[in-house]
């Protein structure tokens, strides 16, 4: 018998054909428990491991003698063994080979059959060593960067584990439904800090650097053994002011020592809970804490945020952000948060924007830090928003899990919806988050779904290696939007009683689509599968078409497309629709009928004297779906949307304009029928309405990027003339007690008509930049003003203004700088400064999470769009390699191409692409094709109607 650590290693073939069975680990044995161990060396910036698993053998295994789990090839397995009384000779067996399977990500770990027959009903424990390499990858346990005061590179670790990378830490059986516990033990050099899913159980210092497992700990050096249940408060994580620990916070008992000295942590034991949530941390971090009291319990919950040093100060929004909202969740589910502690560990590199580890949430600096005295609203509800959708994750995938990645949609579904409107109006209601979905989340969700490479909702998901091309608009906000829909539907206290029973059904269980229908069923009486099912299945949402009749209102649906060309085959689906119809008596008051549904093609509503009476579909915009009106009700209801005191509410006008601008960029009504709804609009007060006028205005600038001058210069004539009277309006001061709203749209104008090189605005923008390049005086760019001014000066200025933003970036005061100097580099116009700034950002200045920004701003930039397409083609292949696995290369991929809109730039892209290996990256590739057959099609079909309507309202010459 081979010893384990000669184990022969062997790899699998990678040329086969796999099989849906193939791609998923078998049930016949699985984890009860990991007891794991990691030791971390940031010197050597690598880590070793042990972790022994509780199994349990089910169902019948045909008395194999092999144990088959996940390991990815970065981790290294030295050597296993398996105990068991059941063993045949022995007590315990060494395993005698370790084969690999690097495409499926898999270890099967031999044992000699004569020594092991693992028997169904049977417990076995599989221990393995094990270590690897902290990368720079953001995914599994990797290394983080960040700058000393000095000047020097320093790093910490952290693990990013969502969707498949916790088998880049540690062996394990990596899938959602494979649930076990976990008890966790960290060793680390002295005076850093370990952060862990639970609070620590206790500590040791000096300990030998062998130490893995709680009993080796005590063995190492039993004398300085410390119980920190009782012990002083903690110092390794110091606090910004001077606090005592809560009693069982998951920290370090030790002090800033220097030395080569080893601490070990011991950490309770988590609840049954998937690999993608387990979460640790070490490094040099500080801390700011809090709590909040449970509604339900009584009990004290302690709270933490940490980062490294430089950014402590900017923390505090965050932390005080995760307080207001835990109780709320809490208030309407009915259910306490169950852990003892809820720490956030800001990053400096990180690939999502943050990741809902139970216990210990982790995100991004530009996520979770906030400048209270010079921060911007858009900045303070990004943290707020983000934290709060991540705390929702602690029920919404950490308490109740997916079944399998093809629900991924009620985890984000449910975080975007809870997350970022429901609890975010219990809190700041003066946030208006209702109407707010409607701009960052039905817009886009509709936008990716109405092209053909769109997927359902709950889409089958067999293969690991795509499930990162799922993480997108439609999972999280198209998800929210159905969910909305169904909550005005049946109302929204019904729809959460519903959640909550599906929450208690299935508590540290697995769930699916129809456990949750089943739950709201039984809230509110109706067959929620049976409303829903087309909704969450079918790939798709219908326009509605109306047509006024002698008998009301003929309304008929049909699939929409981007293109506006559905084929018979791909028309076949049909909605039940809420059709939401709103009218008004003659005295102006407004009625909305919330039984009119549509579930067949096409049907009749009674409505007296059609033509002449109000009438509005889809009322509040709550349905996920378009409604086409003809260009005469178009015009009828802007006449209706300018009136003080108009039937029509903010959600309603946010809808009409928004369906306006999407029909006509489908073909489903000409672009001169939006741009006159818009020019109706000019007494419009509300933020959230002129937010759609400016994305439409801009769309149509943007698409119209190769038009000639004449037309586009009208465009900008139009934008101006649009923006320029609200700049004049509302000033450039914000006053201190000034609203959201009233903030939000003065940004918004400077902004537009800034863009579209309104001379006056210009003006305002060099005198306050030039203060600050000259004296270095940032007093009058407030930061709701920072990415505008930073933007426009380079977009209209020159090398000094690219060489200040520069600096800004080299030594940014905020995270929120950092990210408005890379969008600014990529406004210039000097073709010399855009091949600097494509240049630079292949440097090691450039953060591998930060290269989307640079792609994303290039590529929107009309001067710069070729310039970085050319750039992916000569590196694509390095990019391949460099981002693999993670969600930011599709993004580049995309950002590249999709701003394209003529059929000779389609057949260049599909040429580059043909015969290339676009597994990594396909649906981004596919929609950003989507996204360029439509703008071909909206300017070969309306490029006339745009610029007869520019010319006749006196755009242009």
């Amino acid at each position: 018998m081979a010893s384990a650590a000669a184990a022969t290693a062997t790899a699998i073939s990678q040329d086969r054909v796999l099989t849906e069975e193939d791609l998923r680990l078998k049930r016949d044995v699985l984890p009860v428990h990991y007891e794991l161990g990691i030791k971390t060396d940031l010197k050597k910036l690598n880590f070793q491991g042990k972790v022994e698993i509780d199994l349990e053998v089910k169902g019948n295994p045909s008395e194999s003698s092999s144990i088959t789990l996940h390991a990815a090839p970065q981790l290294k397995i030295l050597n296993a063994v398996l105990t068991s009384s059941a063993l045949k000779t022995t007590s315990s067996a060494l395993a005698s080979e370790v084969t690999y399977d690097k495409q499926l990500e898999r270890v099967t770990v031999h044992f000699d059959p004569e020594a092991v027959k693992l028997q169904s009903g049977q417990k076995y424990k599989l221990g393995l060593r094990f270590e690897g390499e902290l990368e720079g990858s953001m995914m599994g346990y990797y290394k983080s960067a960040y700058e000393l005061p000095d000047g020097t590179q320093s790093f910490y670790a952290l693990t990013q584990f969502e969707p498949t990378a916790a088998r880049r830490a540690f062996p394990c059986f990596d899938e959602p439904d494979i649930k076990a516990t976990f008890s966790l033990t960290l060793l680390y050099r002295k005076g850093l800090t370990a952060l862990a899913n639970m609070p620590r159980k206790h500590s040791f210092a000096d300990v030998g650097e062998v130490a893995l497992f709680p009993e080796e700990v005590e063995a190492a050096d039993e004398e300085h053994r410390r119980d920190t249940l009782s012990a002083a408060p903690d110092s390794s994580a110091r606090a910004v002011s001077p606090s005592r620990m809560p009693r069982g916070h998951a920290e370090i008992a030790s002090d800033a020592a220097e030395g080569d000295g080893w601490v070990a942590t011991v950490y309770q034991k988590t609840p049954i809970m998937s690999t993608y949530l387990v979460a640790w941390a070490n490094g040099d971090f500080r801390h700011l804490e809090s709590s909040y009291t449970s509604p339900i319990s009584g009990r004290k919950v302690a709270l933490r945020i940490y980062t490294t040093a430089e950014h402590i100060h900017q923390a505090q929004f965050a932390l005080d952000a995760k307080a207001k909202v835990l109780p709320v969740y809490e208030k309407i589910f009915g259910i306490e948060y169950p852990l003892p502690k809820l720490d956030t560990l800001v990053a400096s590199d990180f690939d999502a924007g943050a990741m809902e580890n139970w216990g210990l949430i982790t995100g991004r600096t530009v996520i979770y830090l906030f400048d209270e005295k010079n921060g911007s609203v858009d900045a303070r509800k990004l943290v707020a928003t983000v934290q709060s959708h991540e705390v929702a994750h602690q029920w919404f995938g950490n308490i109740v899990t997916m079944e399998w990645w093809t629900q991924l949609w009620l985890n984000e579904a449910f975080a975007t919806l809870m997350g970022e409107v429901i609890s975010i109006h219990a809190v700041w209601p003066e946030w208006n988050p209702h109407s707010s979905f409607l701009n960052s989340h039905l817009r886009r969700a509709l936008e990716l779904d109405s092209q053909r490479s769109s997927h359902a909702i709950e889409v089958p998901i067999p293969d690991p290696q795509r499930i990162n091309e799922i993480f997108d608009a439609i999972s999280y906000s198209k998800g929210a939007s159905v969910l909305r829909m169904l909550s005005n539907m049946i109302g929204e206290e019904t729809f959460l009683k519903g959640v909550s029973t599906y929450l208690k059904k299935h508590l540290y269980g697995n769930a699916s689509t129809l456990d949750l229908w089943a739950g709201i069923s039984e809230a509110s009486g109706l067959d929620v599968a049976k409303i829903m099912a087309n909704w969450t299945l079918k790939i798709g949402f219908p326009v509605i078409k109306v047509e006024e009749t002698s008998e009301g209102l003929k309304v008929t649906q049909n699939r929409f497309l981007s293109t506006g060309d559905p084929t018979p085959e791909e028309d076949e689906t049909l909605w039940y629709v809420p059709l939401e119809l709103k009218t008004a008596d003659k005295s102006g008051k407004a009625t909305t009928d919330h039984k009119a549904i549509l579930e067949d093609r096409s049907a009749v509503f009674p409505l007296e004297d059609a033509a002449n009476s109000f009438y509005k579909l889809n009322a509040e915009t709550a349905g996920v779906y378009r409604v086409l009106y003809s260009p005469e009700r178009l015009s009828k209801l802007g006449d209706e949307a300018s009136k003080k005191g108009s039937a029509l509410s903010l959600n309603d006008r946010i809808g009409l304009v928004q369906d306006a601008f999407v029909l006509a960029k489908s073909g489903y009504g000409p672009t001169s029928g939006a741009l006159n709804l818009i020019s109706k609009l000019k007494s419009e007060e509300e933020n959230l309405v002129w937010k759609e006028i400016a994305t439409g205005l801009a769309e149509i600038s943007d698409v119209w990027w190769e038009q000639d001058e004449k037309t586009r210069s009208a465009i900008d004539k139009l934008t101006r003339e649009t923006f320029a009277p609200l700049v004049e309006k509302l000033g450039w001061e914000i006053g201190a007690k000034e609203s959201t709203d009233k903030r939000e749209l003065r940004t918004l104008a400077i902004s537009a008509a800034a863009r579209s090189g309104d001379e006056s605005v210009l003006k305002e923008i060099r005198k306050r930049f030039s203060l600050f390049t000259e004296q270095n005086d940032q007093s009058a760019i407030p930061g709701d003003f920072l990415d505008l001014i930073f933007a426009n000066a380079v977009r209209y200025g020159g090398l000094d203004e690219y060489e200040k933003v520069l600096a800004v970036y080299r030594k940014p005061p905020t995270p929120q700088h950092k990210a408005a100097a890379m969008r600014a580099f990529c406004c210039t116009r000097d073709e010399k400064l855009i091949d600097r700034t494509i240049k630079f950002m292949h440097t090691d200045e450039v953060k591998m999470q930060d290269m989307m920004y640079f792609y994303g701003g290039l590529g929107g930039n009309r001067l710069s769009r070729r310039k970085v397409w050319a750039d992916l083609q000569t590196n694509l292949d390095k990019l391949v390699v460099k981002f693999k696995g993670n969600f930011t290369l599709g993004r580049l991929v995309g950002y590249s191409i999709s701003g394209f809109n003529t059929k000779k730039d389609l057949d260049e892209v599909t040429s580059f692409f043909n015969g290339k290996d676009t597994k990594e990256y396909k649906q981004a590739y596919l929609q950003a094709l989507d996204a360029i057959r439509a703008k071909t099609a909206w300017i070969e079909r309306d490029g006339q109607d745009v610029a007869s309507w520019l010319q006749k309202n006196g755009y242009s010459a």
